[in-house]
């Protein structure tokens, strides 16, 4: 498990940085996949994005980062849904008292996961309950002053959604965009060409600084896939 610690900048007109939020990645399971704890600077109130945290330790490592940082989450959200992305979201809404919200097309991926674990070899998993909501693009998620848009970038999976945060200049990416490369689309709904054309129509314009967390491995900027990627260019 490894925690990285990123903080998005913001400058005001003297110049003075300011950073509203604060985005920490937790690496848990066997795929290695990035849970994101993003929290408000100032009313410490978090975004619990994609908990992946498979084992009793890894959830435990999980809320001792949230104790220790004193967070209050008040948001559970899959980007997909995936099962290395939502391991963890029985514990979490019931540890927290959170509802989970996801992109309505992802409602049968999230009933399937624990058949397609299953599939894999590996040990059962605890079913993550039902969505309590859905989130549609062209909505937006707010955490203290902060504001989240709603990207659909389907392909990956049916109801992939990133959420840009155009003030910070960073991006909650999920399983649709890394660092040198794409989310597979060999998994039960997923399309290369539809996610070629999510990234392209949806990603691409977005500003060049503007920071990729992705759901495996580590972050890199628009530009630079812009300028490298080699599915891409």
């Amino acid at each position: 498990m490894l925690i990285n610690f990123a903080f998005p900048e913001q400058t005001n007109c003297s110049g003075k940085e300011l950073a509203m939020t604060t985005v920490i990645s937790l690496t848990f399971n066997p795929v290695a996949e990035n849970t994101y704890i993003v929290y408000d600077n100032d009313s410490l109130e978090a975004i619990i994005f994609d908990p992946g945290c498979f084992t009793n330790a890894e959830e435990e490592e999980l809320s001792r980062t949230i104790e220790k940082l004193q967070l209050k989450p008040v948001k559970l959200i899959n980007t997909h849904c995936h099962f290395d992305h939502i391991f963890g979201n029985d514990y979490v809404m019931k540890k927290y008292g959170l509802e989970l919200g996801i992109h309505e097309l992802e409602k049968d991926i999230l009933q399937a996961a624990p058949v397609v674990v299953n599939m894999y070899g590996m040990p059962p998993m605890t079913p993550s309950p039902p969505a309590d909501y859905f989130i549609a693009e062209g909505e937006s998620i707010t955490l203290g002053d902060a504001r989240f848009d709603v990207l659909f970038c389907p392909g990956h999976s049916p109801g992939s959604i990133c959420f840009y945060n155009k003030a910070e200049h960073y991006l909650i990416a999920g399983d649709v965009l890394f660092d040198g490369s794409i989310g597979r689309t060999d998994l039960p709904g997923g399309d290369h060409q539809t996610l070629i054309g999510s990234i392209l129509t949806k990603l691409m314009p977005l500003p060049d600084e503007t920071i990729v967390y992705p759901g495996h491995g580590g972050s890199t900027t628009i530009g630079k896939e812009r300028q490298s990627n080699p599915f891409l260019v």
